[in-house]
């Protein structure tokens, strides 16, 4: 048990602690952008006491979802980047939606 231990605590220190970096840092603040969505969702969930989708968790979406792409780039790790960019492009898209329906709810100046 020993040795699972001592292996254990070996492969975190290599893990988290040797390979730590400017890149592993930018990694760890995209996932805290990317659970802050979460986190906003939930949020605006329970105090309206249904599900609700505040525009804050698409503009987290975006920033860790950039972050992200930009740390997959730098890693070379094709899923990532094709995951992460198209996760981008439905971010965009329903900011996009947003901003349309905001605009048509605005009194017409004719």
């Amino acid at each position: 048990m020993a040795e699972f231990v001592h292996a254990l605590l070996a492969w975190l220190n290599d893990v988290f602690v040797q390979s730590f970096d400017a890149w592993v840092a930018l990694g760890f603040i995209a996932q805290i952008c990317f659970t802050m969505r979460f986190v906003v969702q939930w949020i605006a969930s329970e105090r309206a006491k249904r599900s609700v989708m505040p525009i804050a968790f698409w503009f987290f979406s975006l920033a860790g979802g950039s972050l992200l792409l930009i740390y997959a780039i730098q890693r070379k790790d094709p899923v990532f980047i094709a995951g992460q960019g198209f996760g981008l492009i439905v971010y965009v898209r329903n900011l996009w939606l947003i901003a349309n329906e905001y605009k048509a709810a605005l009194p017409n100046p004719d």
